[in-house]
C-alpha cells in the first residue's frame, strides 16, 4: 500500500490527513489506523482525518480517533478545512459534513473559525456537568489544573458505570481571569491527555460562559489557545457556536508499506 498523507496540528492536536476524493484508503481496516497513529510504530498522531466529496457540501471529513473509534473532533475539523484550502477545494468560506452533521467555517490566513453544533442543553454531573458538543464531555472545575492528576481522573470518570458502555472525555478547568480558563483534556479514544480538544474547550467555554454571563471565552490549553463565541437562549440552549484557532501544516511524506 502507498498514499501520500500530511500532518496538521491545532493547538497540539495532531492529526494525519488523507486526500481520499478517489476513496482508496480502506475505512474498514481500522488496524491500519491504529497502526498509522501508533507513535512508535507508524506515522504518529491523535487522529487520521479523510477528506471526500460530498454531493450538497465542499466536502465530508471523516475522523478516526487513534484507537479507530469515530467521533466528532473540533481541532481535527479545523485542520480539515486548512488542509481542505490547501488543497484548493475552497477559498475562505466552506460549508462541510462531519460526523454530527454539517458544519461551516471561515479561514483567516492561518487561523480557522469552525461553526460548532448547537449544544441543547448543559446537565450537572454530580457538582461537575455533561455537555455533548458533537462528542460527549464531562466537565470539572478544579483548584489547580497545572498539578491535578489528569490521567488518573480522568480515566476513572471516562469508565465510571455513568458513562456505560460508550464513555465520555473528560475535561479539567482552572479560571485564569473573568474572561479566560486555563483547560486540560483526557480524551476518550486515545485514552490520554491530549494538549488540547476542540470540542473539550467548547464544552468548558459554555459551562463557564453560563456561570459567568459571557458569551465569549478565552482558552489556554497545554498545546496553545482557543477562543469559543456563542450565543445562550433563554431555553438554555446555545446557538452561533465558534471555535477559533490556528490549524498548521506540520509536515507531509508518503507511507509505503
Amino acid at each position: 500500500m502507498q498514499f501520500s498523507f500530511y500532518k496538521y496540528q491545532g493547538t497540539g492536536n495532531d492529526f494525519i490527513m488523507i486526500d481520499d476524493r478517489i476513496e482508496a484508503f480502506p475505512e474498514d481496516n481500522l488496524s491500519l489506523v491504529q497502526m498509522l497513529c501508533d507513535r512508535k510504530f507508524g506515522i504518529g498522531a491523535d487522529g487520521l482525518i479523510l477528506i471526500r466529496n460530498k454531493d450538497g457540501f465542499d466536502f465530508e471529513m471523516i475522523y478516526f480517533n487513534s484507537d479507530g473509534s469515530q467521533s466528532m473532533c473540533g481541532n481535527g475539523a479545523r485542520c480539515a478545512v486548512a488542509f481542505s484550502k490547501f488543497l484548493d477545494i475552497i477559498d475562505k468560506e466552506t460549508k462541510f459534513l462531519a460526523i454530527d452533521g454539517p458544519h461551516t467555517a471561515l479561514v483567516n490566513d492561518h487561523l480557522v473559525e469552525l461553526g460548532m453544533s448547537d449544544v441543547n442543553s448543559i446537565s450537572n454531573a454530580g457538582q461537575d456537568y455533561f455537555v455533548n458538543t458533537g462528542s460527549p464531555h464531562h466537565v470539572r472545575f478544579v483548584d489547580n489544573v497545572l498539578s491535578y492528576p489528569v490521567v488518573e481522573q480522568g480515566a476513572a470518570v471516562r469508565y465510571s458505570d455513568d458513562y456505560k458502555p460508550n464513555g465520555t472525555n473528560v475535561n479539567f478547568v482552572t479560571p485564569i481571569s473573568d474572561e479566560e480558563i486555563h483547560v486540560r483534556t483526557y480524551e476518550r479514544g486515545v485514552e490520554n491527555e491530549t494538549l488540547s480538544c476542540g470540542t473539550g474547550v467548547t464544552a468548558c467555554a459554555l459551562v463557564y460562559g453560563i456561570k459567568h454571563q459571557l458569551n465569549e471565552v478565552k482558552i489556554l490549553t497545554p498545546g496553545g489557545k482557543l477562543k469559543v463565541r456563542f450565543s445562550a437562549t433563554a431555553d438554555g440552549s446555545f446557538r452561533n457556536i465558534k471555535l477559533i484557532g490556528p490549524a498548521e501544516q506540520v509536515f507531509h511524506g508518503v507511507w509505503e508499506k
